[in-house]
């Protein structure tokens, strides 16, 4: 595979979704997204979202995450890569151990080898974690939420305190970025991330 992959990642209200959006277009690169960019992760995000479905067991949760993944990497990120194009995705593995292991608490080595059968061992270049708050991502997630948004304050830290212990163990693969600024401080933040530690990227 010719082509790189960076993720953009961080709890929900963080940003992820814009500022995925402005890497691609800055650097050229293929936008995509998990979960829900293929026609069966339509479904499956359909599912996962709905607040309705609130009685959904921890490991039937993150079974159809993974499912979404391994779709999304044949359809979309696998194909991308072996054409030799980059690609910038809205979360990749790593959201999966920070919520379904740091939030949820299933054994992280578990998610971590599913994942890999998932993916066919597809990992990110680069992930770019935007750090922002369970306090300020409560505020800016407001009344308005899914099944996710809304788990609670507490799960947010938790999964927050994931995301950075993922970073902290392999700073050459993650690059942190305080994403409590305006967007476009903390797009030209995420830019200089990505070209230092990717040279040529895009």
């Amino acid at each position: 595979m010719t082509g790189r992959l960076v993720a953009v990642e961080g709890v929900d209200a963080s940003g992820k979704s814009t500022q995925a959006r402005l890497l691609a277009e800055a650097l050229g690169a293929k936008l995509t997204f998990q979960f829900g960019a293929t026609g069966v992760g339509q479904v499956v995000r359909g599912v996962l979202l709905d607040p309705a479905n609130d009685s959904l067991d921890d490991r039937a949760e993150a079974l159809l995450i993974i499912a979404d993944k391994a779709q999304h990497v044949a359809e979309v990120v696998g194909p991308a890569l072996c054409s030799g194009r980059d690609v910038v995705s809205d979360r990749f593995t790593a959201s999966t151990l920070a919520y379904q292991g740091y939030g949820r608490g299933l054994d992280l080595a578990e998610l971590e080898t599913m994942m890999r059968f998932a993916t066919g061992g597809i990992e990110p270049d680069l992930n770019v974690l935007l750090d922002v708050g369970a306090e300020v991502a409560t505020e800016r997630l407001g009344s308005s939420v899914d099944r996710f948004e809304g788990a609670g304050r507490d799960f947010l830290e938790r999964v927050r305190d994931g995301y950075l212990a993922l970073a902290e163990a392999d700073p050459v693969r993650w690059a942190v970025v305080d994403a409590e600024a305006p967007v476009d401080e903390v797009s030209a933040r995420v830019l200089a991330a990505v070209r230092d530690r990717l040279q040529g990227f895009g």
